[in-house]
C-alpha cells in the first residue's frame, strides 16, 4: 500500500491509501450525499477538475460499467472515500473501481474520515485541494494551494462542431452544450429531433437551424466569466423559447439583469428538496452557483423555486416570455409525469411552433 496525503488550503492534512493511479492531482474540493452512481458522479461534466468527497463510507460495491459513463472521460482530478470496495459484484462483469482509475490516470485517496471532511466544507466553504505522495512538500503545497483561482474553460466541455441527432420527430429542439451529460442527451432525443450547439454557436446560427425552442445546459464554469454567452442569449431571448438547466439557468437569469454567487458549499448529490408552490420535488443536484434572489427584483425573472433545505432560489420563469430556469437535473424519462422541467419544455416549445 502506498501511502498519500489529503491537503487543504486551510492547512488540514489527512494522511490516507493511494488507489486508481498513483500521481498527484488538485482541484476544488466538493462533496457528494450520493450513496451510488459514484462512475456517473466521476465522469459527469459538471465536476470538472474537482477532487469528490464521497460522504457514503463505501464506494465501488458494485464495480464500474461502461454504461454508466456520462461522457467520453473522467472529469474529477480526485476521488476521496473512507473506503472502496476491492471485490465488487460480478453482476455488471467485476470491473473494480481501481482498475477504472488506473485507466484514466485518476488518484483517488481511501482511508479518510469522509465525514469530517464534509463538515469542514459545510462550515468553510468549498477550498482548493490536492492529493500529493511526498509528505516533505506538505507546507509549500498549502501556500500554492491558497494562491489558486480556478476557473473552468467552457471549450473543455463544449462539443466542437454542431452535431444534429434525427430521430423522425414532429418537433426538432436545440441545445447549447456547456458540459452536459449523455443522460440529457439520451432523454430528450426521446422526445424531440435534437440539434447539439458549441457553446460559443452565433444567435444567427442558431436561428437559421429551425429548432422550436433552445436549452442552455448545465456545466461546471464560472457563470459570471462567460458574458459572450450571456450576449447569445439577449440576443435570442424575444426570438425564442429558452430554458436552462443549473449554469444554464444562471446565464439566463444574467442576461436579464440578474446577479449571479457563488454558494457556500453548492449543492451536490440527490435527495435536495425543492418546493414549486405548493409542490415539492426530490431534485438530484451539482451546482456552485445560484442566482442572487437580491437581484431579480426589477427585473422580468421571477424566482419561483427555492432549495427547502436552504432557502436559495431552484428555479425561475420570465414574467410574459416563454423562458425558465431550473438549477436541478430535469427527472428521467421514466418519471415523465413528475417531471416538471419536460413538462414546462413541452409547453414553451408549443409556444414556439
Amino acid at each position: 500500500m502506498v501511502r498519500c496525503f489529503l491537503v487543504i488550503e486551510n492547512g488540514t492534512v489527512l494522511e490516507g491509501v493511494s488507489f486508481g493511479h498513483v500521481g498527484a492531482a488538485d482541484g476544488e474540493i466538493v462533496f457528494t450525499t450520493s450513496m451510488s452512481c459514484y462512475q456517473e458522479s466521476i465522469t459527469d461534466p459538471a465536476y470538472k477538475g474537482q477532487i469528490l468527497v464521497s460522504a457514503f463510507p463505501m464506494i465501488g460495491n458494485y464495480g464500474v460499467n461502461d454504461n454508466y459513463e456520462l461522457s467520453d472521460s473522467v472529469q474529477i482530478s480526485a476521488l476521496v472515500v473512507r473506503e472502496y470496495c476491492r471485490e465488487p459484484s460480478d453482476m455488471y462483469g467485476g470491473r473494480t473501481l481501481d482498475e477504472y482509475m488506473k485507466e484514466n490516470r485518476i488518484p483517488g485517496i481511501e482511508g479518510i474520515d469522509t465525514r469530517d471532511v464534509v463538515a469542514m466544507i459545510r462550515n468553510n466553504g468549498t477550498m482548493n485541494a490536492s492529493v500529493i505522495f511526498d509528505d516533505k512538500k506538505i507546507k509549500d503545497e498549502i501556500k500554492r494551494l491558497k494562491g489558486i483561482r480556478r476557473n473552468v474553460n467552457i471549450s473543455s466541455v463544449s462539443v466542437k462542431e454542431i452535431k444534429k441527432i434525427g430521430n423522425g420527430k414532429k418537433i426538432t429542439i436545440g441545445l447549447i452544450d456547456c458540459g452536459t451529460g449523455r443522460d440529457l442527451i439520451k432523454d430528450l432525443s426521446e422526445r424531440y429531433n435534437l440539434i447539439i450547439f458549441p457553446y460559443d454557436t452565433k444567435a444567427k446560427d442558431i436561428l437559421s437551424s429551425g429548432v422550436k425552442s433552445l436549452i442552455i445546459s448545465n456545466g461546471p464554469a464560472d457563470p459570471n466569466d462567460n458574458d459572450v454567452l450571456v450576449r447569445t442569449v439577449k440576443e435570442l431571448s424575444s426570438s425564442i423559447p429558452l430554458a436552462g438547466i443549473a449554469f444554464g439557468s444562471q446565464i439566463i437569469a444574467k442576461a436579464f439583469g440578474c446577479k449571479i454567487m457563488k454558494l457556500k458549499f453548492g449543492h451536490h448529490g440527490p435527495n435536495q428538496p425543492v418546493k414549486h408552490g405548493t409542490r415539492a420535488y426530490i431534485t438530484d443536484q451539482n451546482h456552485m452557483y445560484c442566482v442572487d434572489p437580491s437581484s431579480a427584483k426589477g427585473t422580468d425573472i421571477i424566482i419561483d423555486q427555492f432549495n427547502v433545505n436552504d432557502g436559495t432560489p431552484e428555479g425561475f420563469s420570465h414574467n410574459s416570455l416563454p423562458i425558465f430556469g431550473i438549477q436541478y437535473y430535469p427527472i428521467s424519462h421514466r418519471y415523465e409525469k413528475d417531471s416538471f422541467f419536460y413538462n414546462a419544455l413541452e409547453k414553451i416549445t408549443e409556444v414556439g411552433k
